[in-house]
């Protein structure tokens, strides 16, 4: 993977991690950085993953729930989810945006389809 010293996150290509699901990533040699877009109402179902993640809401509200707990969460509050611990999350009724990272790097990401670079929902112009 390439590590990119600096870019604008409108200039990276999405990966389209779901429905209603974008995420713009700048992968580091050993971890991932996710700014990720989610839509009104978006839902990601349960599911699990090898990397430890860490995130943080910066706008919108997400209910996220991490090994059966769930909760509310609102620009600045954080969460880390341990590596292979069941989670889900849904967005509020305006949407979310998220920033996560992921140790190690998301290598199964690379296997999504792309979008091309556009205005993300975040930061807000």
């Amino acid at each position: 993977m390439k590590t990119q010293t600096y870019a604008s996150i409108a200039e990276l290509r999405p990966y389209l991690i779901r429905a209603g699901m974008k995420a713009r990533l700048l992968n580091g040699e050993r971890a991932t950085l996710a700014v990720i877009d989610i839509e009104p109402n978006g839902v990601a179902e349960e599911h699990h993953h090898e990397n430890e993640q860490l995130g943080l809401i910066v706008a919108g509200v997400l209910t996220l729930r991490i090994g059966g707990q769930a909760r509310d969460l609102h620009p600045g509050d954080t969460y880390a989810i341990p590596g292979n611990v069941p989670h889900d999350a849904k967005a509020g009724p305006s949407g979310a945006t998220v920033v996560d990272v992921f140790i190690p790097v998301r290598a199964d990401w690379e296997k999504l389809p792309r979008g091309e670079p556009s205005a993300p929902d975040w930061p807000s112009s």
